[in-house]
């Protein structure tokens, strides 16, 4: 596994960057959440992302993609993750998007995934309720069979860009009990279905984040997602991918705040001297430069372990983002630290990514939950 990046990789990660400061700076997020944006992103940039080919990545070639990996997509995420980029890359093309590339019939994958791919509709996955703490077989939403398909009645919680998206992707149970790993299904819901509400929440990064209701949802046997009752395994196949997406987006994070901090020791002065000079401070920065260069080696190493299609995958994913959920919190609680009075204030941008840590660590699992999957995975 050679944990380094070549030519055309190299190139990729330079584009996006570029891209992203030009378009998505820092201050972008800043905006969005002072003017209360009800959607979180912009349109318009998703469309240029699309046009970029970076929405392609992970799709076949029969589907329109270009049929790459993931050691590319967190190259993606990456540069978002540096400039806060709020753009639904993760919920749209890795979560859902991957779920109908890899469950989807032929009709609904061509009804649907060239607009996706197009950056002209925005798909998202339903699958977290209530009570659920990561476990994706604790679902209560219940699909009913019927002479014309099923009937879908629940709710589901912090659903990802889920206001305003074109559809979504909705885990029920059709058959078993809450918390059984089989009985699952997964449906393609259009955002005009009757029954479906959909209210816009505020959460702690200020993205964009809804809760779903359903009443009555009629859905036909057409927009069915991979297989009748074994929904679950498609479910965490995918949420794994979108682990790895979302490793490379905090790793993007915890390096412009280590870098952030860094500066800021360089340039403050005290007794008459930059305080970077002080040894106390030298050895914090140390570390935090160690945690995130481990973050970079434990994300690059799960990209590469989904593409070779490693047999320890999961090991990888977990260690990942156990590692990148403890690194993350560390150094920008480390940099707010650092930057004293100024790291306190909402002026400085800091507080952005010490919100936005805490948030990417509880989704798709925390670090405890990771660690207790590592230990699991291999038989502690």
């Amino acid at each position: 596994m050679e944990l380094v990046l070549n030519e055309e990789q190299t190139m990729l990660a330079q584009t996006v960057k570029n891209f992203i400061t030009d378009n998505s700076p820092i201050n972008r997020m800043r905006q969005l959440r002072d003017d209360k944006d009800m959607l979180g992103y912009s349109k318009d940039i998703w469309k240029q992302m699309a046009d970029l080919g970076w929405t392609a990545i992970l799709f076949s070639e029969a589907d329109g993609g270009l049929e790459l990996g993931m050691a590319e997509t967190v190259l993606v995420t990456e540069e978002m993750g540096r400039n806060l980029a709020p753009e639904p890359y993760i919920s749209s093309i890795v979560l859902a998007g991957q779920a109908l590339a890899k469950g989807g019939s032929k009709e609904l994958r061509e009804q649907w995934l060239g607009s996706v791919i197009a950056g002209d509709a925005v798909l998202t996955v339903a699958y977290q309720e209530k009570g659920g703490r990561y476990d994706i077989t604790k679902i209560k939403t219940t699909a009913a069979k019927t002479a014309d398909g099923y009937v879908i009645n629940g709710e589901k919680v912090q659903v990802t860009d889920g206001y305003g998206a074109d559809a979504m992707i909705v885990s029920a149970r059709t058959s078993g009990n809450d918390g059984d790993a089989d009985g699952i299904t997964l449906f393609l819901v259009p955002r005009d279905a009757a029954g479906m509400t959909v209210t816009r929440q505020w959460r702690l990064d200020s993205r964009n984040v809804a809760l779903v209701a359903f009443k009555d949802v009629k859905v036909s046997e057409a927009n069915i997602v991979g297989t009748v009752d074994k929904g679950g395994q498609l479910l965490g196949q995918v949420i794994d991918l979108a682990t790895v997406a979302l490793c490379g987006e905090m790793l993007g994070g915890m390096n412009f705040a280590f870098n952030h901090m860094l500066a800021y020791m360089k340039e403050r002065v005290q007794f008459n001297v930059p305080i970077g000079s002080f040894q106390a401070l030298k050895h914090r920065a140390a570390k935090m430069y160690m945690e995130v260069e481990l973050s970079r080696s434990v994300v690059m190493a799960a990209a590469r372990a989904v593409d070779e299609e490693n047999a320890g995958k999961e090991l990888f994913i977990s260690t990942a983002k156990a590692r990148c959920s403890d690194a993350y919190i560390a150094v920008t609680n480390e940099a707010v630290q650092i930057l004293g009075g100024n790291g306190m204030t909402d002026e400085e941008n800091i507080g952005f990514y010490m919100k936005r840590a805490r948030v990417a660590e509880m989704t798709f699992g925390d670090a405890t939950y990771h660690k207790d999957r590592f230990a699991t995975l291999k038989g502690y």
